[in-house]
């Protein structure tokens, strides 16, 4: 085990955990409906917002306690991408003043593609489970 690396990964997947749960649970503590009716207004189906919300944070807390680090991280991933483009790329980069660009949808992203490649298996539950490198 090559301790920088595993060390580095844990604290992508910590904070990319803490970062999404935190977002899916405002989403649901501000109320759901809010986040429908906008996702609505931008031209997608507002049911999305309940699966996105409940990957946000299911996939969250998975990945604080890394279980499911590479199948969680590649859900961000195109939660990312999507994002991405359908709301932040008309923006800009750094955003127009009213709403933040795409340049932290892109970091996140990054974090996300990384645990999608290499994944974190140091202090992980996914560790308990499986003897192979994959975590």
């Amino acid at each position: 085990m090559d301790l920088k690396r595993e060390v580095g990964a844990l604290i992508i997947r910590v904070v990319l955990g803490v970062i999404f749960f935190i977002h899916g649970l405002v989403k649901f503590q501000d109320g759901i409906e809010n986040t429908v009716g906008w996702f609505s207004s931008i031209g997608l189906p507002g049911f999305l917002a309940y699966g996105v919300a409940t990957i946000e944070l299911v996939g969250g807390i998975l990945l604080i306690i890394g279980l499911g680090t590479k199948v969680i991280s590649l859900l961000l991933a195109i939660l990312m991408i999507g994002a991405t483009l359908k709301v932040k790329l008309a923006i800009g980069f750094l955003g127009n003043g009213q709403m933040a660009g795409y340049e932290l949808d892109l970091a996140l992203l990054a974090m996300a593609l990384y645990l999608v490649i290499d994944g974190s298996k140091w202090l992980s539950v996914s560790k308990l489970f499986s003897n192979n490198k994959a975590a």
